[in-house]
């Protein structure tokens, strides 16, 4: 098993990623794949859903860690990222007891460790509505923490920043926005409050 770079507790995660075809499900997945080998963690991802076409649904499981297959059984997912609200009936069944999701959307959460952004929202005020699935990201980065903090992610936000920057090169105008839209929502996901939707 492979420990987390700060030489703690071997990483074990397993994250559903879900949401709607051109939303970035998959790019978010790659990037937590990134950042999972930029700790020196092992890392398993898989698609189970196609995104044949624009709006469709689409579903990536990632797996953090010493596992042997892919994909995440019923009742084992560590945390649920939902870039659509209303995948949120068909994907919670994947869910542990105790873990956490969150989720793009502007209903009330469903229990303590469910947090809700309107990504979309924000990203479109920030004049990039493209990036609302990094603005969902870094919020989530920023209020769940690292796993060393009490449950949060196996990554930090500077892993992810630094596997955005590997993956999107040197096309300056698409890295920064893409910086500017994970930070945006890191900041509002470290604030007090959520602003409402």
């Amino acid at each position: 098993m492979s420990a987390s770079r700060e030489g703690s507790a071997p990483v074990r995660q397993q994250i559903l990623v879900s949401g709607l075809g051109g939303q970035g499900v998959l790019f978010l997945t790659r990037l937590l794949a990134d950042a999972a080998i930029r700790r020196g963690v092992p890392v398993l991802t898989s698609e189970t859903h196609g995104m044949a076409q624009r709006g469709g649904v689409v579903v990536s499981h990632l797996k953090a860690g010493d596992f042997s297959s892919p994909l995440i059984r019923a009742s084992r997912a560590d945390g649920l990222l939902l870039l659509s609200e209303e995948n949120l009936a068909a994907h919670r069944g994947f869910l542990r007891p105790g873990g956490w999701m969150v989720v793009n959307g502007c209903s009330t959460p469903e229990g303590p460790r469910a947090h809700l952004l309107d990504a979309d929202g924000l990203a479109r005020e920030a004049g990039n509505p493209q990036g609302a699935n990094l603005v969902l990201l870094g919020f989530a980065l920023g209020r769940l923490g690292t796993v060393g903090g009490g449950g949060g992610l196996y990554c930090s936000a500077g892993d992810v920043r630094a596997a955005l920057e590997a993956r999107v090169g040197t096309a300056e105008h698409l890295l920064g926005a893409s910086l500017a839209a994970l930070d945006l929502g890191f900041r509002r996901g470290t604030g007090d409050h959520c602003p409402p939707c």
